[in-house]
């Protein structure tokens, strides 16, 4: 199948956001009610699930991301690489902000707000562990929603498929070094074993897995991946609600105490997403990419893999951590955010033309 038929294909799929993707973060506030209200009544029994563990990878949640992630994969296909170089500013704008500036930024902005600005009104155990939850969060490049955003804003397909492909790829390679460095310059301690096996159970394992599924579906046609793919779809969105309710359980606590720091923790984010969105917008201006490109590209540049943030928070640091925590409000406010740089990009359009 060529990489254009590929781009009608999600094209016609993803034309609008589905009603669990609209809502989702209606979805991510009744999961933190319906979660805090289960953990107080029945913390005996999240706390033997917290303990199903192989090899220190707690088994509800593995299963739990795999199925979050493993849908998303099969839809990215690595033939469009060599689409690469129709686009080389576009991409290089959007790899500059992905790779060199967003987790970079991220870290930063970690540092200013939650180690001094919000320092005060945060627990201190949990300040080291909030950043490193900003940091995982900031450090990959989101893979499935961007199709939506890339659609929403009518940029070009082709642009966004082989930039999330060239993206996952980078991935493999280059997330476990740059969390590691970021978090050795923050003076968090970096269990590297935990961080490399993660990587390698929730990015190279999943993609490996997700790459031979859609070879096998395709050798029925592509009509045939495309319904397979409508019909698990909607898992990602269930796994990714079910492992919040886990999440929440175990937060209930620090949130009924504290109930200001998930506004606390959505500040830097915030800052980050208009920031990066805004920044990859200008650079593709400057650098004279059509409007079409440019739209994908600044979505691309501000938009995080929060599936994969949360699951790589959850090995590294525990159910019950502020990572763990702070990759949840990611979840929370990426939609709506999402949905505002859309509308910017959009209104937008006629100024950038006119450069």
């Amino acid at each position: 199948m060529s990489a254009q038929q590929e781009v009608q294909t999600i094209g016609d799929e993803q034309s609008a956001i589905s009603f669990f993707e609209r809502y989702l973060t209606v979805w991510v506030f009744a999961c933190i009610v319906i979660g805090i209200g289960a953990g107080q009544v029945l913390p005996g029994v999240f706390r033997t699930l917290g303990t199903v563990e192989f090899a220190n990878v707690n088994i509800p949640v593995g299963l739990l991301i795999w199925v979050m992630i493993i849908p998303m994969l099969v839809k990215v296909d690595f033939t469009a690489l060599h689409e690469v170089r129709q686009h080389v500013r576009g991409i290089g704008v959007t790899l500059f902000i992905n790779w060199l500036v967003k987790p970079f930024s991220m870290a930063l902005l970690g540092w200013l707000f939650i180690r001094h600005l919000f320092a005060p009104y945060l627990p201190a155990d949990q300040i080291d562990s909030y950043i490193a939850g900003l940091i995982l969060l900031a450090a990959a490049p989101c893979t499935a929603m961007v199709f939506v955003w890339s659609r929403l804003s009518k940029g070009d397909p082709l642009f966004t498929l082989s930039q999330v492909a060239l993206n996952d790829t980078i991935m493999v390679f280059a997330f476990a070094p740059i969390v590691g460095l970021l978090l050795g310059i923050s003076a968090i301690s970096v269990p590297w074993d935990t961080l490399l096996t993660s990587v390698v159970l929730y990015i190279v394992v999943p993609l490996f897995i997700a790459q031979a599924w859609r070879r096998r579906l395709l050798r029925n046609g592509q009509a045939h991946l495309d319904a397979t793919m409508e019909r698990i779809g909607p898992w990602s969105t269930v796994a990714l609600l079910a492992m919040l309710v886990l999440l929440f359980a175990f937060q209930g606590n620090a949130i009924i105490q504290q109930p200001l720091i998930i506004a606390l923790l959505a500040v830097p984010i915030l800052i980050q997403v208009l920031l990066n969105s805004g920044l990859a917008y200008w650079l593709n201006r400057l650098v004279g990419e059509r409007h079409n490109i440019a739209c994908p590209s600044a979505l691309i540049g501000a938009s995080n893999f929060f599936e994969l943030a949360v699951a790589v928070a959850i090995s590294l640091f525990g159910f019950e951590s502020g990572a763990a925590l702070a990759t949840v409000v990611g979840v929370l406010i990426e939609v709506p955010i999402m949905l505002l740089v859309v509308r910017v990009v959009n209104d937008s359009k006629q100024w950038y033309e006119r450069g």
